[in-house]
């Protein structure tokens, strides 16, 4: 699946000089900083069971293309982000030359990353080859990326905000029901959890993890607020809004489950259990009674909050490897090791955060189009009109 007004790249590897993006598609005459899109760079910085490199990193955006005086163009932007780790591996990573002898193959494969399927695709017998651009540090272009969609959607009223709700076997139940405050509450905590006083508690689970050489995922969970409805659509699968989520969260690394709504729990519900009823007032127009379906219903966006739960497996760098296979002697020994993080449940909050605005922003073009701001704004007030006459 393509996106299809907005279009988008990332290119970079792990260790090299830095990230670029290529943004197109977003309307002119946005007012976009690149200190805004820096504020959600270094919330994804953030988070504790982080490891080394994010003490190297200080992830800044510089635009090197599509806005003048603080204003998008409408043409293409270009977003770098460096890294200043590149110092520390230049030698190892440079794109001319033979390898020092430093540059030992990487030939150990970790189990869970793309190591080996990855060497195997590409024929790479040194699997570093594999592994500088599979690594999550990609996810800081895509940040990046999803800053300026978030942007673009906040002239709409859309917020979007995320929390953590769980790290490996630690869920606390969640005491605030208002997503904009959960969200708040995580802003203020160390791994993005909805009530700060439980941060104590978090932190001895992550050291407990770290001390047994392990790693540990969680679960973590994305909102969009002030979505209107009939973004999307029911007439291909490729145009159903819920796919199109599901899709981008799923490309995030280490995701491997995602729910809308309440998800797999409504497969154990009866029918009137789940659909949410319909009610209608002259001053709101239609709404739920309920959210159950997360704010989509037959792949279009309903109105309601949008509300996506994924599972991020644990990392799969160990402090302790697990067993492997040399990918040159054949022999078992055990995975390599790289620096890693013992968790990045919440730096993965802040990537979905990211996904979820890119995948509303380009529906919300597709739905309105417009190649400047003000044209844009003009069909989706006419769009209201219509809504709150049906």
């Amino acid at each position: 699946m393509s996106l299809r007004v907005l279009r988008f790249l990332t290119s970079g590897e792990s260790h090299g000089r830095g990230l670029t993006a290529i943004l197109e598609g977003i309307p002119a005459n946005l007012e976009l900083t690149e200190d805004y899109i820096n504020r959600d760079l270094e919330r994804r910085q953030r988070g504790y069971g982080r490891g080394g490199r994010m003490r190297i990193e200080r992830d800044r955006v510089q635009i090197l293309s599509g806005v003048r005086f603080g204003k998008t163009l409408g043409s293409p932007l270009t977003l770098w982000i460096e890294n200043r780790d590149w110092e520390n591996w230049k030698d190892k990573m440079s794109p001319s030359g033979e390898p020092p002898p430093s540059a030992a193959p990487f030939t150990r494969p970790r189990p869970g990353h793309a190591d080996l399927p990855g060497g195997i695709k590409f024929n790479q017998r040194d699997l570093r080859n594999i592994l500088e651009r599979a690594s999550a540090r990609e996810t800081a272009a895509r940040v990046a990326v999803g800053a300026v969609c978030k942007r673009f959607l906040e002239e709409f009223g859309i917020r979007i905000g995320s929390y953590v709700t769980r790290i490996g076997s630690l869920a606390p139940p969640l005491q605030e029901e208002d997503l904009l405050k959960r969200h708040e509450l995580a802003e203020r905590s160390e791994v993005r959890f909805p009530d700060p006083s439980r941060d104590a508690e978090f932190r001895e689970f992550i050291d407990w993890v770290r001390g047994k050489g392990e790693s540990v995922g969680g679960v973590f969970e994305v909102f969009a607020v002030g979505v209107p409805p009939g973004l999307g659509s029911h007439v291909q699968w490729d145009r159903r809004i819920d796919g199109r989520i599901a899709q981008a969260f799923m490309s995030i690394q280490a995701i491997k489950g995602v729910e809308i709504g309440i998800g797999f729990e409504a497969a154990g519900r009866l029918g009137s259990e789940v659909q949410d009823e319909i009610g209608y007032s002259p001053g709101r127009g239609y709404f739920r009674l309920s959210n159950n379906l997360g704010g989509t219903e037959g792949g279009i966006t309903n109105g309601m909050p949008l509300i996506v739960r994924a599972a991020m497996k644990p990392i799969p760098t160990l402090t302790k490897p697990l067993r492997s296979v040399d990918i040159e002697t054949r022999e078992e020994v055990r995975a390599a090791k790289e620096r890693s993080d013992v968790t990045a449940v919440p730096a993965a909050s802040v990537v979905g955060e990211a996904m979820l605005s890119i995948v509303l922003a380009d529906a919300f073009l597709e739905k309105f189009g417009g190649d400047f701001l003000e044209e844009v704004r003009e069909r989706f007030r006419a769009y209201l009109e219509h809504v709150r006459g049906f």
